[in-house]
C-alpha cells in the first residue's frame, strides 16, 4: 500500500514561468559575448577575454536551461518517463560547473604566463566594451534573480551572471588603471582575480548537482529526524527501508516501509504520515508501504 502527493507539475511550472526572462537574458548576453570576444583580440586584453569566456558559459548555461525546461515539459506526456526529465536540469547545472571551471583554469594559466612580460593593452576600447558588458550583466542579473530561488539550473545561470557582473567591474578597473598609469600588469592581475572568484562558486554548484545525481539525502534534512517523526505517527510501530533524496530543485521525495500496530487504521496512518512529511520536511511526494505487525520483515532484505 502507498500514499503520495505529487507536486512535480509545480516544479516544472516554476522553471517554465521564467522562460521569457531566460530568452531575454540569452539574447542580450549572446550579443555582448560576441562584442567582448572581438574586442579582446583587438585590444589584447586577457581580462576582457576572460570576461568574454565567462559570458560564453553564461550563454551556454542559459541555453541549456531553456532546453531542459522544454524537454521536461514534453516528457510529462510520455508514460515511459514516470518522473519526466527533471534530472536534465541537474545535468545542465553540472555541465555549467565543468565549463565554468575550465574557463577559470585557462585564465589563471594564461595570466601566470603574462606576468613575466605583460603585453600592451588598448585601454580605451577595453573600457568601452567592459562598460557595455557591465550593463548587460546588470540587466541579465535582474532577469534571473527571482528564478534562482526555485531552480538549480536557473541558479547556475544566475551565479554565472553574478560572477560575470563582478568580472566586468574588474575589467573596467583594469582599463582605468592602464589608461592612467600604463601599468600593464593590471590586466593579468584582474584576470587572476576573476578566475579565483569563479572557482569556489563553480565547486559549490557542481557539488550540489552531484549530490542530487547520486541521490544523497538533501543537506538541509536529517534522515534520522524523518525516521523519528514517522515512528512518532500514531499507529506506527516501526519504520524501516527509509530513503530520502532530491529528484530536482524543490522536489524532495521519500519512500519507507511502516509497520503498524494491530488494529490501526491503514488509511488514517497513511494520511498522518503523509501530513507529517509535508508539514515537517516539505516532502510532498512519498511512497509509503504499510505492513501489519504480524507480517513484519515479510518485505525481504533491505540492505541498500
Amino acid at each position: 500500500m502507498g500514499a503520495g502527493h505529487d507536486h512535480s507539475g509545480a516544479v516544472a511550472n516554476a522553471a517554465h514561468r521564467h522562460r521569457g526572462r531566460l530568452w531575454a537574458a540569452f539574447a542580450l548576453l549572446t550579443a555582448l559575448m560576441l562584442i567582448e570576444a572581438v574586442a579582446a583580440f583587438t585590444t589584447g586584453s586577457l581580462a576582457l577575454l576572460s570576461d568574454a569566456g565567462h559570458m560564453f558559459t553564461d550563454v551556454l548555461g542559459i541555453g541549456m536551461a531553456l532546453a531542459a525546461i522544454s524537454a521536461t515539459r514534453r516528457a510529462r506526456t510520455d508514460p515511459q518517463r514516470t518522473f519526466g526529465l527533471y534530472r536534465l536540469e541537474v545535468l545542465a547545472a553540472l555541465a555549467n560547473a565543468v565549463l565554468l571551471g575550465a574557463v577559470a583554469v585557462y585564465v589563471l594559466i594564461e595570466a601566470v604566463r603574462r606576468f613575466g612580460e605583460p603585453p600592451e593593452v588598448l585601454a580605451g576600447p577595453m573600457l568601452v566594451v567592459a562598460v557595455l558588458g557591465l550593463l548587460a550583466n546588470v540587466a541579465a542579473f535582474a532577469l534571473l534573480r527571482s528564478g534562482a530561488q526555485e531552480s538549480i539550473n536557473l541558479r547556475g545561470a544566475y551565479l554565472e551572471v553574478l560572477g560575470d557582473l563582478l568580472g566586468s567591474l574588474g575589467v573596467i578597473g583594469a582599463a582605468l588603471v592602464i589608461a592612467v598609469t600604463d601599468w600593464w600588469w593590471a590586466d593579468p592581475v584582474v584576470a587572476v582575480a576573476i578566475g579565483l572568484f569563479i572557482l569556489p562558486r563553480t565547486w559549490r554548484l557542481g557539488r550540489a548537482a552531484v549530490r542530487i545525481l547520486v541521490q544523497a539525502a538533501p543537506e538541509h534534512l536529517q534522515v534520522t529526524a524523518v525516521h523519528d517523526r514517522l515512528t512518532a505517527v500514531p499507529g506506527v510501530a516501526e519504520v524501516h527501508d527509509l530513503h530520502v533524496w532530491t529528484l530536482t530543485s524543490g522536489m524532495d521525495v521519500a519512500s519507507a516501509h511502516l509497520t503498524i500496530d494491530p488494529g490501526a487504521e491503514v488509511a488514517t496512518v497513511l494520511a498522518a504520515a503523509r501530513d507529517a512529511l509535508h508539514e515537517d520536511f516539505s516532502i510532498d511526494h512519498a511512497t509509503l508501504q504499510i505492513e501489519p505487525g504480524a507480517s513484519a520483515g515479510a518485505c525481504g532484505p533491505t540492505e541498500w
